[in-house]
């Protein structure tokens, strides 16, 4: 989706000088080297549900370890007040537009293709009351998730990509986008969860990790990642029931 040229997508100085004095940048690498290894581990270790959620604990850990050593991190993630207008326009213009497109894959390219995808049915989701998963729930998970991936992950990598201030397009910036896509759709739990339709989740990270990079504003990200989520499941839930 591309992004008007006149929309705050470059830093404020403000934000570049604090950016530029970043600390701790590098604890973003731990989940992306543990979501790596994961995938050398025994089997038996990889069923584990602990070890699944660990890149997620590191990222968690790594997060407040990060916030607690450098100033404005709420800045710095994207979550400055003044963006909330902005975030809301640009999510759920996104959100409806990944969220129509990802249920037409799953509900006719997957099946054409000879994928499952009746055990939706099955996945932890689809087992909490509707009441509490619309939208309260899937609302709480997106601004967790993005707050992981997009807000510490890619900010980060693009921090220490970047040896500054973090730049919102040029190859350091493609290559943490293609990065922080690539953790969360091969998160652990993420691939034990929803299998071979965790592919998705590579095209969702691109598109919110552009927008992220470009606009510096996570309520766009975490409004993006409600709606369609709410979509998907709402269609899936009476197709699948």
């Amino acid at each position: 989706m591309p992004i008007q040229p006149g929309l705050s997508s470059q830093p404020a100085v403000g934000h570049q000088q604090d950016a530029a004095r970043e600390r701790f940048a590098w604890l973003a690498l731990l989940p992306l080297l543990s979501t790596g290894l994961y995938y050398v581990l025994p089997l038996h270790l990889q069923h584990d549900i602990a070890i699944q959620f660990l890149p997620q604990a590191l990222a968690a850990l790594g997060l407040t370890i990060w916030a607690g050593h450098n100033q404005a991190p709420g800045r710095r993630l994207g979550l400055a007040s003044g963006q909330i207008g902005q975030g809301f326009r640009w999510g759920l213009i996104t959100g409806l537009l990944l969220g129509g497109l990802n249920v037409s894959v799953i509900l006719y390219l997957v099946p054409l293709l000879g994928g499952d995808i009746a055990f939706l049915r099955q996945t932890p989701h689809a087992q909490i009351p509707t009441m509490l998963m619309l939208p309260w729930f899937i609302l709480f998970v997106a601004g967790l998730v993005e707050l992981l991936f997009r807000g510490f992950l890619l900010g980060r990598l693009l921090a220490l990509l970047s040896g500054g201030p973090p730049p919102s397009r040029g190859p350091g910036a493609a290559l943490a986008i293609g990065l922080s896509a690539l953790v969360f759709s091969f998160d652990p739990f993420m691939v034990v969860t929803f299998k071979h339709l965790h592919w998705i989740a590579v095209s969702d990270g691109l598109v919110w990790g552009i927008i992220w990079a470009r606009l510096r504003n996570l309520y766009a990200t975490i409004i993006a990642h409600a709606v369609e989520v709410v979509i998907m499941y709402s269609v899936l839930k009476v197709v699948l029931s």
